[in-house]
């Protein structure tokens, strides 16, 4: 029996087909990529980014001094109905908190135990979390959290509020910024979080929720001069 002339099989193969058209193609430069290089901002630039960048992403940013925070803290809580505050008592930010509440405020919650015996606090009685912040980013509007033993993570990440102390003068324009003036390829930290709002999600139809992975809610205090 006689079988027909195959055609070249290089031919009937269609990865080869493509191949072969893809190397016939004419070369093409490789376009240029743009010379860009991070914006930069003055000194009242960089903390009206920072905060409108924040509040853009659903976080309320209050300007305080460096004395007058807790006060303004307390008033801030108690028109939301806050009831108490996990913070870090041995902080310097924590014992102005203590000293200057002096028990007129929400009640405050002393994280000063292991967490497996600070576990059920922090998971089911917490309403609010107040941590400090390593600095702040304004091209991004985020906070930068350097966990401590004094202050480890689950401070921010499970009371449905978390309170940030950020001062101005550790806003930088970038992260890059913020890696080079503060030394971390000499000191990474370990668990470096940045923050941008409250935690929020979305669903495969791009609805945001918020609180499903962390706070509902970020109170962000920007500590300026004592005349904000």
């Amino acid at each position: 029996m006689n079988w027909p002339a195959r055609r070249d099989t290089a031919m009937n193969n269609p990865r080869e087909r493509i191949l072969s058209r893809l190397k016939a193609a004419p070369k093409a430069a490789a376009p240029l990529r743009p010379d860009w290089t991070p914006p930069t901002y003055d000194a009242a630039g960089r903390k009206a980014k920072f905060k409108a960048m924040l509040e853009a992403s659903h976080a309320d940013v209050h300007e305080v001094s460096p004395h007058d925070w807790p006060q303004r803290l307390k008033t801030i809580l108690a028109n939301k109905g806050v009831g108490n505050v996990v913070y870090a008592p041995a902080t310097p930010a924590g014992r102005q908190l203590a000293e200057s509440w002096a028990g007129s405020g929400p009640e405050l919650v002393a994280y000063d135990r292991a967490v497996e015996e600070f576990k059920d606090v922090l998971v089911s009685k917490a309403d609010a979390g107040l941590t400090t912040t390593k600095g702040g980013i304004a091209q991004t509007g985020s906070l930068v959290l350097w966990p401590t033993p004094d202050e480890p993570r689950l401070m921010s990440l499970l009371p449905p509020i978390h309170v940030a102390l950020v001062e101005e003068a550790s806003l930088t324009d970038s992260l890059a910024e913020t890696i080079r003036a503060q030394g971390w390829a000499g000191a990474m930290p370990t668990n470096a979080v940045l923050v941008s709002g409250p935690s929020k999600t979305a669903d495969i139809e791009q609805t945001l929720a918020y609180g499903v992975h962390g706070p509902k809610e970020l109170i962000v205090l920007l500590i300026g001069s004592d005349s904000p």
